[in-house]
């Protein structure tokens, strides 16, 4: 069952929007897909006394633009193992060290790529190194495959066909690393924009894991919009994603990935005299990745229409 409402209205708002970007990107459509779910009042740590059944059954509207496509992720991938270690923390998989902390919250604050192989070696106890004979390397293929099966045990329709099983670097795997994406590099994470939204849905309204986690999740994603932050930190993860386009006043939670194929966001917005709203968007191509002004002109355009339909109905 899908955890959102297909709400029409909205896919003719976000076909608009589509349509305006075009005009100065062409192509843009097929190299982009979109996940969109407006909320009638902030779902924030909405789960929290509700069961599983019961939060699943309250499905915000939502619509979206290739949502299903597998794309590779860059750095939106380390959601994934953020939600992964919380997972294990709470059936005891893992403990509670403060190195582990650190580096989850490198991983998502700073985008920390270090922090990230630090992250999957905890998680499935695999380390880096030199190639590896047949037997031992499948015993580590195994291994790394743990956060991929606890995600499928989910049974998240979403979740068919994503893969997250990878390190995220700088310049590259080396060693069994690289064995392990294959000769063609057909094992390299993978996601979609409906699966991540779904995920990042779950963090924000404290459903998963439990409140508590899902809370300290959220704090890692909160983004400042002050000018002055983010002059300081130039990979601040706003600027040139979906949180650029934001008005004065706004909230942000993200998580947002770059590298030269591709450039990608997902956010969680709360914006004056707008609903609440998430968005996932990822665009790939070489002249989307170089292209900071897409996302957030994406985003603006979307809380434009949401105010424009606030207004028609304050006027009814």
């Amino acid at each position: 069952m899908a955890f959102y409402s297909r709400d029409p209205a909205l896919g003719n708002r976000l076909e608009a929007v589509l349509q305006q970007l075009e005009v100065d990107t062409l192509g843009l459509r097929e190299q982009l897909s979109v996940t969109w779910l407006v909320y009638e009042s902030s779902p924030l740590d909405l789960a929290s006394g509700l069961s599983v059944h019961d939060f699943w059954a309250l499905t915000p509207r939502g619509v979206d633009h290739q949502g299903a496509q597998q794309r590779y992720p860059a750095s939106v991938v380390k959601l994934i193992y953020a939600a992964a270690v919380e997972a294990w923390q709470a059936r005891d998989l893992l403990p509670d060290l403060p190195e582990l902390r650190r580096a989850t919250h490198d991983m998502i604050a700073h985008s920390g790529n270090d922090a990230t192989a630090l992250v999957v070696d905890l998680l499935s106890g695999t380390t880096s190194g030199p190639d590896l004979p047949a037997d031992p390397f499948r015993s580590w293929t195994r291994q790394r495959q743990l956060v991929n099966q606890w995600f499928d045990s989910l049974g998240w329709p979403e979740w068919h066909g994503c893969n997250a099983c990878q390190k995220t670097w700088a310049e590259g795997p080396y060693g069994r690393e690289r064995q392990f994406y294959g000769e063609a590099l057909e094992n390299r994470n993978s996601m979609s924009t409906d699966f991540t939204a779904r995920l990042l849905h779950a963090v924000i309204a404290g459903a998963w894991v439990s409140p508590l986690a899902s809370a300290r999740l959220r704090d890692l994603l909160s983004r400042s919009l002050e000018l002055e932050a983010r002059r300081s930190d130039p990979e601040n993860q706003v600027d040139g994603f979906l949180g650029d386009g934001l008005p004065p006043g706004s909230r942000l939670w993200s998580k947002a990935g770059w590298m030269s194929q591709a450039r990608h966001d997902a956010a969680y917005i709360e914006a004056p005299d707008c609903p609440p709203m998430l968005l996932v968007a990822f665009s790939e191509s070489p002249e989307l990745a170089q292209n900071e002004k897409v996302l957030p002109q994406l985003c603006r355009g979307l809380i434009a229409s949401l105010r424009n339909e606030v207004s028609l109905v304050d006027q009814g």
